[in-house]
C-alpha cells in the first residue's frame, strides 16, 4: 500500500502535514504560555483544588503521571493524573489544561450524551481497527472483495469513535473555561486568551486525527471498488 501513488499523495502526506502542523501549534501554544504565570498565581494542582471546592465538579482523586502533556482523566479509575509541569507550575498552560480535564470529569458526572456516546463505542474500538486492517489486506491478497468490505465496516467503528471525539474534547474545553470563570480563577485578559489558544492547540490534533482515519477509510473503499 505504501507504494501506492494516490495512497501517498491522498492519506500519507497529507496526514503527515496535518500531524506535525498539529504537533507544532500544541507545542507552540505550551512553550509560550506555559511560561506565563496566571493571574490566580495557582499551580495546577491549585486549580483542580479551587474547582473542586467552587463549583458542582465532585472531588476525586489527583495523581501524578510522567511526561509532558500526558495529562488525562481516566474515567475506569476515576482519577485525573497531571504532569508534573502542570501540578507544579502556575502558569497559564497549567489551568487550562487542568479545567480541560475537569471538564471531562463534568461530562462524567453529569453523564453527557456526547461520552456516553462515545463510551458505547470503546470496547468495540480495542479490537475493530487492527482486525478490519487484517481482513482488508487479507481481502486484497486473496481477491475477496467481500472481505474487504467487512474490514472496511470494521474500520469504520474506530473512524466513528474519532468524529465522536471531536465534540466530546470541544465540550470538554468549552466546560473548563466556563469552570476557570465560576471558581474566580480566571481574571484577566491574559488567562482568558492564554487558556482559549492553548485548548484551540489541544483541539487540532483530534481535528488531525479525525481527518487522517477519514482519508484512510475514503482509500481503503476506493481499494474494494477497485476490485469490483
Amino acid at each position: 500500500m505504501i507504494f501506492d501513488t494516490n495512497y501517498l499523495l491522498l492519506v500519507f502526506i497529507p496526514t503527515l502535514l496535518l500531524s506535525l502542523g498539529a504537533q507544532f501549534f500544541v507545542r507552540s501554544a505550551y512553550s509560550k504560555w506555559g511560561n506565563v504565570r496566571n493571574s490566580a498565581g495557582a499551580t495546577g494542582v491549585d486549580v483542580a483544588r479551587a474547582i473542586f471546592s467552587r463549583t458542582n465538579v465532585q472531588e476525586i482523586r489527583l495523581e501524578g503521571t510522567p511526561g509532558q502533556l500526558t495529562d488525562h482523566f481516566d474515567p475506569g479509575s476515576n482519577i485525573v493524573r497531571l504532569s508534573q509541569g502542570i501540578a507544579t507550575t502556575p502558569s497559564v498552560a497549567a489551568m487550562a489544561v487542568v479545567a480541560h480535564e475537569l471538564g471531562h470529569v463534568q461530562q462524567y458526572q453529569q453523564r453527557s450524551p456526547l461520552i456516553a456516546a462515545r463510551q458505547f463505542l470503546v470496547p468495540a474500538v480495542t479490537f475493530a481497527p487492527q482486525i478490519g486492517y487484517l481482513m482488508i489486506f487479507a481481502g486484497l491478497f486473496l481477491r475477496m472483495t467481500g472481505l474487504i468490505w467487512a474490514g472496511i465496516a470494521l474500520f469504520a467503528v474506530m473512524v466513528v469513535f474519532m468524529i465522536l471525539t471531536l465534540p466530546v474534547e470541544i465540550d470538554a474545553s468549552r466546560r473548563g473555561m466556563a469552570l476557570l470563570q465560576q471558581s474566580g480563577l480566571m481574571t484577566s485578559e491574559s488567562d482568558a486568551g492564554g487558556a482559549r489558544q492553548v485548548l484551540t492547540a489541544a483541539a487540532l490534533t483530534y481535528v488531525a486525527a479525525a481527518i487522517t482515519s477519514v482519508l484512510q477509510l475514503l482509500y481503503f473503499v476506493s481499494l474494494a471498488n477497485r476490485r469490483r
